[in-house]
């Protein structure tokens, strides 16, 4: 992943110093690029250990509609545990969003449902869209969505998605994040029997907590190895009967875990 090495030294170098919402402070740019060719194997990055359980959990609650903390309790998956309310409740976020968008009328459009069949029957359309920006809502979200939305492209019988996130915390989240859709997108190609193609993450607010410094340095004094290649089973035909066990990632040998505070 030099890729994103290359993007988290040249936010340290250039970024500029900006005030955020958590009162933390960053150093930040606007508006990068991260392009990945799945074909050169599974963007999960080797210079540090990611934690692939919360990555697949998470992405499986989303697909499940799902917005309470007792599904990725019961799996022993913490990382929205700062977010919920007392009874674990996050509010209409991305799982409400991509499973059951309400429009005016009372109607709930099913994202995912939609998109999969739209794949299949309209490859070349240019509205291959998922969104998570529902305005009408967002005030009711524990926290505003970071990766606002995302397209898939169809072109030689290749599947590829472009991810817009308009918040972009390039230490902790975005290498979760780059796992997570790229997850999605192997998913989304066996079910509907294309080939992965390309993962695109455009980052709007790209940025580098000003306490997790020390942390990115540490990263990028080490060198990233050979990618891993992901597994899924494939008698999965339907994107919502996958579970964690039809999910294998293999090669997988990263360097140590390294750890730093979540900025709330």
């Amino acid at each position: 992943m030099k890729q994103y090495l290359d993007l988290l030294r040249n936010v340290l170098e250039h970024g500029n110093r900006r005030e955020d919402r958590t009162g933390t402070g960053t150093l930040a740019l606007f508006g990068e690029q991260l392009r990945c060719d799945l074909a050169a194997g599974f963007p999960l990055l080797t210079t540090k250990k990611i934690h692939t359980k919360s990555v697949w959990h998470e992405l499986l609650w989303f697909l499940r509609g799902d917005t309470n903390l007792g599904y990725l309790h019961k799996h022993r998956v913490s990382i929205w545990n700062e977010w919920a309310d007392d009874a674990g409740n996050l509010g209409p976020i991305y799982g409400k969003q991509w499973r059951s968008w309400p429009d005016a009328n009372g109607k709930c459009h099913d994202q995912i449902k939609k998109l999969v069949s739209d794949i299949k029957k309209y490859p070349h359309s240019r509205s291959l869209i998922v969104s998570a920006w529902n305005v009408g809502q967002l005030q009711d979200m524990r926290l505003l969505p970071c990766h606002v939305l995302f397209q898939v492209w169809v072109n030689e019988n290749k599947l590829s998605m472009q991810v817009y996130q308009r918040s972009a915390d390039l230490f902790l989240g975005v290498p979760f994040n780059i796992a997570s859709y790229s997850l999605l997108l192997h998913m989304l190609a066996q079910v509907t029997d294309l080939q992965v193609g390309e993962f695109v993450h455009v980052l709007g607010d790209a940025h580098i907590y000003l306490n997790h410094l020390e942390q990115a340095k540490l990263q990028l004094t080490r060198q990233p190895t050979n990618l891993p290649q992901i597994k899924l089973n494939p008698q999965v035909k339907d994107i919502f009967a996958f579970t964690y066990d039809d999910i294998k990632i293999e090669g997988y040998s990263p360097q140590p875990k390294i750890s730093a505070p979540v900025a709330i």
